[in-house]
Formats: structure tokens, C-alpha cells, sequence
């Protein structure tokens, strides 16, 4: 059924244009990372868990998976604190670019969490990553803080998307995002309590621009990417999912360019370093292909 390829080749499409639109709310949305992340997560809860209730999904886990998610919550958590943190540091572009750094984290941390042996083009493909960073430093120094904010969203997030395929093997993603939304809204609210004085009548006063977009960032980019994604993946092999997810940072980026001409015009360098990131990237997921297709074929 041809038509049925194209329409699920289209839906994995609008999810990766979505994921790169949650970069342009979070420009738009006038609150700060954390109280930003909190209103996203807590809302995203509260629909994730209408949903569960509708479907009757089944939440009842053992007391160690529960652990275990909630400590990938806190990294979901701090990924999207320190990803709106670069926007608001830099801009829009320097995040994304940053946030492709992603596939360079991931080929260190795999072999860790499921024992195989660094390949020897992941090391080299790392060092072009390394060294597209620095061009794009070298060109945008004024960025530096933002640069570092990016690479650290694209470290949090390499690790929480490596755990998640281990808690993929034992539940289902609903529960598995349920339990790790609800740790995340937690981990900041204590975080707040401690270290920003606590919450306060001011801290739930959002405008209601502010409210429709963060609405929008819980519902449509938050509870129906992550529940969506998953759909996705049984109908599309993983490669083609993984490789069209590596086009994020391209739609993002050329949406803030549209948008936002003026603060999102970057220097030369900026944009060599990032194709060559993104470039590695993509080749990257090829040469994985590659290899998956070849030890298919020896079994």
C-alpha cells in the first residue's frame, strides 16, 4: 500500500518538524528555562495521564523500574532546562547546531549501557564533531556561554535516549514517559524550593500568550511527539526514523532564519561547523545501517 508509506513517511516528518518547532516557542515563551521546563512537564503529566485513563493503560511497575525511570526524568529534565538555557544564552541556531553534538555523545555512551566495542569510524566521526564545534566557537566566541549550555542538553539527551531504549525492552513507552514526566516536574519543584526561594503567586501568573504556547509545547510537542514516535517506529524501520530525527536541527534552524532574520544571521563559520555536525551525523546513521543490515544477513 503505497499511499499508506507515503502518509506514515509524512507523519515521521511532521514529528521531526515539530520537534524542531519546540525551539521557536521556546524563544517565544517570555519565561526563564526552569519554570518554562516545569510548566512543560507538569502539564504534559496531567495529558499523559487522561490519556492512560482513556486507554487503560496499566501503570503498576516494580519499585526499581520506578527508580530507574524517575532518574531518566531528572535527565529529561535537566536536557530541556540547559537546551532553553542555550536559546536564551545565544539564540535558536547555536542550540540546534550544538544539540546535533548528540550522535557524538551517543557513540560513547551505547557501548556502556549494551557492552559492545567502540567502532573504529565512530572515534574519527567524534573528532569532526569536535572540530566542527570549534569552528563554529572560533566564529561565534560571543556565544560561549550558550555553546556550552547546547552541549550539555545534547549530552543529557544522548544519555536519556540510550536508557530509554533499555526501559523499552520492559514497558511501554506510555508508562515508561508517564513515570519520567512526573520525576522531572518533582526534581524542579524541590530544586525551586531549595534554591529559588520557592514557589510564589508570581511563579503561576503566565500570560496568556505564554499559556497557549506552553499548552502547545505539552500537548502537541511533548505528549503527542513522544507517544506518536513510538507509533512511528512499528511502521518505519528504526534506521529511517533515527536518520530523519537527525534532520531536526536542519528544520529548526531554517524556521529561526525565517522567523527571526535578524538575531538568528550568523557568521560564516557557524554554518560550515554546522555542516559539517549535521553531516557526520547523517553519515553516521548510514554507516550504522550499514553494518545492522550486514549482521542480519550473517544470522
Amino acid at each position: 500500500m503505497p499511499n499508506a508509506k507515503v502518509k506514515n513517511y509524512l507523519h515521521l516528518h511532521l514529528l521531526v518538524f515539530i520537534a524542531g518547532f519546540t525551539a521557536i516557542l521556546g524563544k517565544e515563551i517570555s519565561i526563564t528555562a526552569i519554570p518554562l521546563v516545569w510548566f512543560r512537564m507538569a502539564m504534559a503529566t496531567i495529558l499523559m495521564f487522561l490519556f492512560i485513563k482513556i486507554r487503560k493503560v496499566k501503570l503498576k511497575i516494580d519499585k526499581r523500574s520506578i527508580v530507574r525511570l524517575s532518574l531518566a526524568g531528572i535527565i529529561i529534565a535537566l536536557h530541556w532546562i540547559t537546551f532553553f538555557a542555550a536559546i536564551d544564552a545565544a539564540n535558536i541556531s547555536i542550540a540546534l547546531a550544538m544539540f546535533s553534538t548528540g550522535a557524538f555523545f551517543a557513540s560513547f555512551i551505547e557501548p556502556i549501557f549494551y557492552k559492545r566495542k567502540i567502532i573504529g569510524y565512530e572515534i574519527i566521526f567524534g573528532i569532526l564533531v569536535i572540530i566542527g564545534v570549534f569552528i563554529i566557537t572560533q566564529g561565534e566566541i560571543k556565544y560561549l556561554t550558550g555553546i556550552i549550555l547546547g552541549i550539555s542538553s545534547a549530552f543529557f539527551s544522548s544519555l536519556f535516549a540510550v536508557l530509554n531504549g533499555v526501559f523499552l525492552k520492559h514497558h511501554s513507552a506510555t508508562v515508561i514517559s508517564f513515570y519520567e514526566f512526573i520525576s522531572g516536574v518533582l526534581f524542579i519543584s524541590i530544586f525551586i524550593a531549595f534554591f529559588k526561594g520557592g514557589f510564589s503567586v508570581d511563579f503561576f501568573k503566565l500570560s496568556t500568550k505564554d499559556f497557549w504556547y506552553l499548552f502547545i509545547l505539552a500537548s502537541v510537542c511533548t505528549a503527542y511527539a513522544f507517544i506518536a514516535a513510538v507509533y512511528v517506529m512499528k511502521l518505519i524501520s528504526p534506521f529511517t526514523v533515527v536518520l530523519t530525527y537527525n534532520l531536526e536541527p536542519v528544520y529548526g534552524i531554517l524556521l529561526a532564519i525565517i522567523l527571526y532574520p535578524d538575531s538568528e544571521k550568523m557568521c560564516a563559520d557557524f554554518y560550515y561547523g554546522a555542516i559539517m555536525i549535521i553531516g557526520t551525523v547523517i553519515l553516521n546513521g548510514i554507516l550504522k545501517n550499514k553494518h545492522a543490515f550486514k549482521r542480519k544477513q550473517i544470522r
